[in-house]
């Protein structure tokens, strides 16, 4: 599986922006996907997860409210919602593939990721 992420940007804070993660080869459709952001010198950090359905999400604490996690699986892609964003949103965000067992909430769990994308919060 091989994902793309895009959507990223810069925009000041109280903004929205939608993040995509398509799969351009292979198929997300059966398995449960995250969203997972990192800053330099920090580790990689949960912030959303969305089972094979659709029907399961979950959330960090530091987002719930404000981000949305949705799926298209016709289209093979996952998308964050981001609304009312903060400069401690700053980060690249990732998206990546659980395809076996394990924790929603560690980057260890997950098979595949794509290659990041950028946000910047300005105040």
């Amino acid at each position: 599986v091989q994902l793309v992420e895009s959507g990223g940007g810069l925009v000041q804070a109280g903004e929205t922006l939608r993040l995509s993660c398509a799969a351009s080869v292979g198929t997300i459709r059966n398995y449960h996907m995250g969203w997972f952001r990192q800053v330099p010198g920090k580790e990689r950090e949960f912030i959303a997860g969305i089972s094979w359905s659709g029907h399961m999400t979950n959330y960090a604490d530091s987002v719930k409210g404000r981000f949305i996690i949705s799926r298209d699986n016709a289209k093979n892609t996952v998308y964050l919602q981001m609304n009312s964003l903060k400069p401690e949103d700053t980060a690249v965000y990732y998206c990546g593939v659980k395809v076996y067992m394990g924790s929603d909430y560690t980057p260890g769990s997950y098979d595949y990721w794509g290659q990041g994308t950028q946000v910047t919060v300005s105040s």
